[in-house]
């Protein structure tokens, strides 16, 4: 996954990228699929938090997995 600014272009300044990652990389995905490796901070979610800009930002990772092993 990367960051993206408002025209979808990966994103270069901190407005969009706030850790200036390079290549605006968020995270990534094992070939398999198995393994995922996030900078972002899904545990920090709150329901206000971006409530100025549309979509659903909850991206229920932690939930997932869990409900996965049980």
């Amino acid at each position: 996954t990367c960051y993206v600014d408002d025209m979808g272009m990966l994103a270069s300044g901190t407005d969009f990228n706030p850790n200036g990652s390079t290549c605006a990389i968020e995270g990534i995905l094992s070939p398999d699929g198995r393994i995922f490796g996030k900078m972002g901070h899904s545990e920090r979610y709150d329901p206000d938090l971006t409530k100025n800009i549309p979509g659903n930002k909850d991206q229920k990772i932690f939930e997932s997995g869990i409900a996965y092993f049980l």
